[in-house]
């Protein structure tokens, strides 16, 4: 029995269909960006084991076809189990031996950055310091304590837990969150402009004058969506009815409440990446060239603090010189008004590609060089005339 499997793993056949169902999910995939934009169908057919029918759906699902990380993982293992299979050490075989092990290490690489990398942005203006980093896509309710002055407890929720809804119970809140209704892209109006028939969004704060009206999912690159959710606040003993709370990244400043006798904050924000370091942007530079508006060179001048290293310098990112440092990359990526936008990037594995590369190019050279050198030496001369 587990001979049949080694040799199912490790055959032709599972290749080529393996191969086949990638060329599949890329054209369905490529398809399906036209109705949930790339981010949307990147999570869902490429970051995924199964792509799941109807694609939209919090219901009833069903698998109709494997994920990318599926067909990227068994075409990993099957690359290992046909080396493992064929594998007889010989100096001829070398150069197929190392081929073998970069294309390996590239796959395996591939599925790890896809796993485990993580992509930010950091917002700085001059004179600002940041010890974080915030997500492009994913975004986080926070509920924060305030009473001390000296320090914040904050509670952060997951956008993903917001979406499924339901009841919310975290050990720091003495209270409950209840998800009344989640909007994956909304539009906020004033009830005066919304028009006759619009309703408040909720009972409380801002979502008391605010009305919502759900809009498609965004699906052009420089577009995002905007998401929202009515919560309640489970009502205390002391408390006669529920109150709702409309939270949105769109509303700007937090909203207060008070609950057993303390003041709390709550808001929308993109999701945070804290860091054991911070940096502080000392100055913004942006060249053009003259006589136009298209940018020339933007660089950050920022100093960059580590209390646990005792580190504390002058870093310079400009275009195509980032900073690394505690495996985090910052790249110079753009600017808005007089303040720098700094692109975050934590790939483990970033050394793979670039390991892979060179593990396969000395492959093939081998094997090449071994092969001519044989076909040099197999040459007969010329009989002499």
């Amino acid at each position: 029995m587990a001979r049949r499997i080694f040799d199912f793993l490790s055959s032709m056949k599972l290749t080529i269909v393996c191969l086949s169902a990638a060329l599949v999910l890329v054209f369905a995939g490529t398809l399906a960006q036209v109705n949930f934009g790339i981010h949307e169908v990147q999570a869902r057919y490429f970051q995924s084991l199964i792509v799941w029918w109807p694609a939209g759906s919090q219901g009833l699902r069903i698998p109709v076809f494997p994920g990318g990380h599926l067909i990227g993982g068994v075409l990993l293992v099957n690359l290992i189990a046909a080396h493992l299979r064929r594998f007889r050490w010989s100096w001829s075989k070398l150069g197929i031996h190392l081929t073998h092990a970069g294309l390996i290490i590239l796959l395996a690489g591939g599925l790890f950055t896809d796993l485990f990398s993580v992509e930010s942005f950091m917002r700085l203006s001059p004179g600002e310091t940041k010890n974080y980093s915030e997500d492009s896509q994913a975004m986080e309710l926070v509920v924060v304590d305030g009473a001390d002055k000296e320090f914040e407890q904050v509670t952060a929720i997951p956008e993903a837990q917001l979406k499924r809804g339901g009841e919310i119970a975290s050990a720091g809140l003495p209270f409950r969150i209840v998800v009344r209704h989640f909007y994956e892209n909304s539009r906020l109006q004033p009830l005066k402009q919304a028009g006759p028939g619009a309703v408040p969004a909720a009972t409380q704060g801002v979502g008391a004058q605010v009305a919502v009206s759900e809009l498609p999912r965004a699906t052009a690159m420089n577009e995002r969506d905007a998401p929202c959710a009515v919560i309640e606040i489970a009502p205390g003993p002391d408390a006669a009815a529920p109150d709702t709370w409309l939270v949105s990244d769109q509303l700007g400043a937090p909203q207060t409440f008070s609950r057993d006798g303390k003041t709390w904050r709550l808001a929308m924000r993109p999701a945070r990446y804290y860091k054991p370091f911070s940096l502080t942007l000392e100055k913004f530079t942006h060249e053009t060239y003259p006589g136009t508006q298209i940018p020339k060179n933007f660089s950050s001048s920022a100093l960059l603090r580590d209390p646990e290293r005792d580190v504390s310098r002058d870093v310079l990112i400009y275009m195509n010189h980032p900073l690394r440092y505690r495996g985090e990359t910052f790249f110079q990526s753009g600017f808005e008004k007089d303040g720098t936008i700094l692109q975050v990037v934590y790939n483990p594995s970033f050394i793979a590609p670039y390991l892979a590369c060179v593990i396969v190019s000395a492959g093939l050279l081998f094997q090449l060089i071994y092969h001519f050198s044989g076909f040099l030496h197999r040459r007969k001369p010329l009989p002499a005339q």
